[in-house]
């Protein structure tokens, strides 16, 4: 199939993209490079289009048509609070691409955000309240709603994915904005104690990325749209990420702790995996141990 990736250049859609190439299709890789990484494309070998899709959308309408559109392009500073960039980037940019897909009469997966629950009650399930606690979860809030208008114009299901923590290679250019597991294998690597909000035991679902590109690729086949989770389907604390990390880089480094500044931070996040292997027949294969070695058997971790 012809198939356009947004964001082919970010974390999850340059390993998605690659996936999709191996298999096969015949790929488009589409970034603004914002905030995406060349340097997650030097193995890439398909065709690459800048252009930001909140603002410019006309070279790619003029393109041949894609079966299938992958939307992982956002902006993903969840402490960015200028709000008319979050909104006019994430939900107008989407606005555009759901217009194509209408046009092109494509199937789309698009990247949602378990920040909808805020701090709602865990495990999460797509049927609680949303609660978003910033102006990032709500773009991501306002998407879903969004897609929800555009399925009765659309040629076939559109999928929306809540990804839990996603960490693994190729996130490494995103910096302070990249997985608590990339961020605290960094420091230890060189030595240095990892530095955590106190007391440590604030618990995340964190996803290794061949887990989400599975999902994606489930997502891809569903013959059922909506939104699901993807997540590992269990919570693990900062803690036990120091304990993996010292495990795996062979170090004996105990975390350094320090107060929280952020007024929306999230406790506790859990991906209830119900729907999503009901529906998707989605089935995470990483746990927390399995994924970090994974990680570091990459030789990506903390690089």
């Amino acid at each position: 199939m012809r198939i356009l990736v947004t964001g082919g250049a970010g974390f999850i859609g340059s390993n998605l993209i690659k996936r999709l190439t191996a298999d096969g299709h015949t790929t488009l890789a589409l970034d603004d490079f914002s905030s995406g990484a060349w340097t997650n494309l030097i193995r890439y070998t398909g065709d690459v289009l800048t252009l930001d899709v909140a603002s410019d959308i006309g070279p790619l309408a003029a393109l041949e048509r894609f079966d299938v559109i992958f939307h992982e392009a956002s902006i993903t500073d969840t402490t960015v609070m200028d709000q008319r960039k979050m909104m006019h980037n994430n939900v107008e940019g989407f606005r555009n691409l759901l217009d194509l897909a209408v046009k092109w009469e494509s199937r789309m997966v698009w990247a949602s955000s378990a920040a909808t629950y805020g701090r709602g009650p865990s495990p999460n399930k797509e049927s609680q309240p949303a609660e978003p606690l910033n102006v990032y979860g709500y773009s991501k809030l306002a998407m879903e709603r969004l897609a929800e208008r555009y399925v009765p114009r659309l040629t076939h299901p559109i999928i929306g994915l809540r990804y839990f923590n996603v960490y693994g290679a190729g996130e490494a250019h995103k910096g302070k904005f990249a997985s608590m597991i990339g961020q605290l294998a960094k420091p230890m690597r060189a030595g240095k104690r990892p530095r955590i909000f106190t007391d440590g035991e604030q618990r995340r679902d964190f996803v290794y990325i061949d887990d989400v590109i599975q999902a994606n690729l489930c997502a891809m086949a569903s013959k059922t749209g909506g939104v699901f989770n993807v997540g590992s389907g269990a919570a693990s604390s900062f803690n036990q990420v120091v304990h993996h990390l010292n495990r795996v880089l062979k170090t004996d480094l105990p975390p350094e702790y320090f107060e929280n500044p952020y007024d929306f931070f999230q406790t506790w996040t859990e991906a209830d995996l119900t729907q999503s292997r009901k529906v998707l027949k989605y089935e995470p294969k990483y746990d927390l141990a399995k994924g970090i070695d994974a990680y570091y058997e990459s030789g990506a971790l903390g690089v």
